[in-house]
């Protein structure tokens, strides 16, 4: 049977619950309630699939990782949005070289798929319409949000109806 992983970082319980109350916003007034099944996180790699009886190997392979980097701080600072196909309202972190520097040592050991490596926190997502997604932008992007949080460890995931963290690693 196969199953859904993922690596990322999470913010300390205080941002996930202000961050949640933009989603229960979204959901509300936009019509957009799927962001509000997963709590705050930035992704340092996305959503892949793995039959559940390789998930040892996942689990040698996310050990591996080379977290030997001291803890740093991220600052969240403000509102933006892909406008994709299926567009994505979220909080943007301050550019960081360390957050950068943290995605790189992951993608040496998960490195089997690309992607663009676009750090965010996202409020919105999957059920908004690119209508809801241009209303709640024209709000959020004079929303003032700024705050900060201390990255100290990173978290690999599994979705069992839905994600639960299954193995952190602390950095430094």
């Amino acid at each position: 049977m196969k199953k859904l992983y993922f690596i990322a970082i999470y913010p300390p319980q205080q941002i996930i619950d202000e961050v949640k109350i933009f989603k229960q916003d979204l959901a509300l007034n936009y019509n957009n309630s799927k962001a509000l099944k997963n709590d705050a996180h930035i992704t340092l790699f996305p959503p892949f699939s793995r039959e559940i009886e390789l998930e040892e190997d996942i689990h040698i392979a996310f050990q591996k990782i080379d977290t030997n980097i001291s803890p740093f701080e991220i600052i969240l600072n403000g509102f933006d949005g892909f406008p994709n196909k299926s567009p994505v309202l979220f909080i943007k972190p301050d550019n960081n070289e360390h957050l950068i520097e943290l995605y790189n040592r992951v993608k040496q050991r998960f490195n089997f798929m690309r992607y663009a490596f676009n750090p965010h926190m996202t409020v919105g997502y999957r059920d908004l319409s690119f209508e809801n997604y241009l209303k709640a932008l024209e709000v959020y992007k004079n929303k003032k949000y700024k705050t900060k949080f201390l990255v100290d460890k990173i978290t690999l995931l599994r979705h069992d109806v839905k994600w639960i963290p299954i193995a952190e690693k602390k950095l430094g």
